[in-house]
């Protein structure tokens, strides 16, 4: 396929769309012609005040259960208007609601802990259900923050962020509040870090088992240790729905950042859907271990991987967009089992369905799985818009054995209903395993196409190629699944990424959304 050609498909354009309402615009009335012998005209209606779209600010921060309160810092204005300025405590010691106020930002300086590190293993006061502390935050709240801050979800605590379609909740930089970023600016603040207690590789104790509740590990970059890991898989660490996080992956220490959501040893029962990273300075989203079961994820602008898989995760993606911004990011997919041994437990288990990846910087690869991992790709898409990265690479021998019960191998990795429009589909690995390997490990697989030509539109919704394609049915890989029947995240009708998502100039998610993400909505 020709670079021109893939120019034309993937190009778009940021249309900037603005309405106005009857509250926004008025017409002030004419008092009529005057016509003799006719009676009066009636006095025209009065031209109404016009209403300001800007906000203004909250009277004061609102009363939280925690006894720290929040903490009135004045107030700052952007482009949006002028906000009331809460900052939360260093550690919240109490569950509390950060409820939606128009005219109030919340605010993170420096480091926020939910809860204190519950150790690695429950209680008798958290028991199974990890519920020391919660934090929720309501449809609508902004939460800004700069430099090294980060929010710090410990062990046997939660983080209850469920925005609704119409109001998601944002977590964005103080320059996005201050309106100085581009649809280039990445880096200026920490990210989301949720940490729980299931099993995890690459233990820090020297000699611990992998896998057992010895095992932990610590998140990268932070100063204080901020540990994850155990052996309880059925946890939870909350919820976290139709929520963004913008510009995020500060650099923490040395060469260690966050990425916009990072996610540690989390249990079965945490929950997540309706998930935007933009523009994170590193991985747009990574998991270490434990279980993470996804639908609805867009990724757009990092600037490493859009989505990394380390230590042992067992991770189940539905519905995912991923989508590099020209001359940035890595690869899309980067996946490790293990760091430290290839044969450690849990091996790592990856498994996505229904995905439209475009790749836009030239690098080694698009995807790359080593390590030993498991790992399928099923119903999807990779596009190579930039005319210059092999599609596919896998590392290792251990990633390309036949599946070994003993060590809850699920095999050599799995391809169904998955096409590769690239100049180059493959590229040879490294650890024993050759482009040949690669090339009959992906024709082994149903329905897949290596030589594919995309016709997608709006970047990554299905053109008419793309609904032709034969779907794969994913309930056979988990029942978390559902078989949606059609390969790629999204088709003509589908609204699924509407309403919640921001709009910048790498892609555009139509009208009626919260916007360009360089600007706060106004809700």
């Amino acid at each position: 396929m020709t670079s021109f050609h893939r120019t034309l498909i993937l190009g778009c354009s940021t249309l900037a769309l603005a309405g106005c309402g009857a509250d926004e615009i008025s017409s002030p009335g004419t008092g009529g012609n005057i016509t003799i012998n006719n009676p009066p005209a009636p006095a025209p209606t009065p031209t109404p005040t016009p209403t300001s779209t800007l906000v203004t600010p909250a009277n004061g921060c609102p009363t939280i259960a925690d006894p720290q309160g929040l903490t009135d810092d004045g107030t700052i204005t952007g482009p949006t208007g002028e906000y009331r300025v809460c900052t939360m405590p260093a550690r919240f010691n109490s569950s509390a609601t950060l409820p939606f106020v128009r005219g109030l930002l919340y605010r993170m300086n420096g480091r926020v802990d939910v809860g204190t590190d519950g150790g690695p293993a429950p209680d008798a006061t958290d028991g199974l259900s990890d519920t020391n502390i919660t934090l929720t935050i309501e449809p609508g709240a902004i939460v800004y923050a700069s430099g090294s801050s980060f929010l710090m979800v410990n062990r046997g605590n939660r983080l209850n962020a469920i925005g609704t379609a119409a109001r998601p909740i944002i977590f964005t930089s103080r320059d996005n509040v201050l309106g100085l970023n581009s649809d280039a600016s990445s880096g200026q603040w920490g990210g989301v870090v949720l940490a729980g207690r299931a099993p995890v590789t690459d233990c820090i104790a020297p000699g611990a088992v992998t896998g057992s509740v010895n095992c932990e590990r610590q998140v990268e970059g932070a100063a204080q240790p901020a540990v994850f890991g155990g052996a309880t898989t059925t946890g939870s660490s909350g919820t976290m729905s139709y929520v963004q996080i913008r510009y995020s992956g500060f650099v923490l220490s040395g060469d260690s950042e966050l990425q916009s959501l990072t996610t540690g040893g989390t249990g079965s029962g945490t929950t997540f859907n309706n998930i935007m990273s933009f523009n994170s300075s590193d991985d747009g989203v990574e998991f270490f271990g434990g279980f993470v079961n996804m639908t609805n994820l867009i990724v757009v602008g990092s600037e490493d991987d859009s989505i990394d898989t380390d230590t042992g995760v067992k991770a189940n993606l539905q519905f995912v967009i991923a989508v590099q911004r020209a001359g940035a990011g890595d690869g899309i997919i980067e996946a490790d089992s293990s760091n430290t041994g290839n044969d450690s437990l849990p091996r790592q288990n990856t498994q996505i369905s229904n995905a439209t990846f475009v790749q836009r910087r030239t690098n080694d690869q698009s995807i790359r799985l080593r390590g030993g991992t498991d790992y399928a790709i099923v119903n999807s898409i990779l596009i190579d818009g930039s005319a210059g990265t092999p599609c596919l690479r896998i590392d290792d021998s251990q990633t390309i054995r036949a599946a070994n019960a003993g060590l809850d191998d699920v095999g050599v990795p799995r391809f169904e209903s998955f096409v590769l429009d690239c100049d180059t589909a493959f590229r040879a690995g490294s650890g024993g395993v050759t482009l040949a390997d690669t090339q009959g490990i992906f024709g082994a697989g149903s329905n897949n196409n290596a030589n594919y030509t995309s016709t997608l539109t709006m970047t990554f919704v299905n053109g008419a190629t793309e609904n032709a394609l034969t779907p794969f049915d994913p309930t056979v890989l988990s029942s978390f699944f559902t078989n949606a029947g059609f390969v790629g995240a999204a088709r003509a009708n589908d609204t699924w990424f509407q309403t919640w998502t921001c709009n910048s100039s790498t892609v555009s998610f139509g009208a009626g959304n919260t916007g360009d993400c360089t600007s706060l909505p106004v809700f």
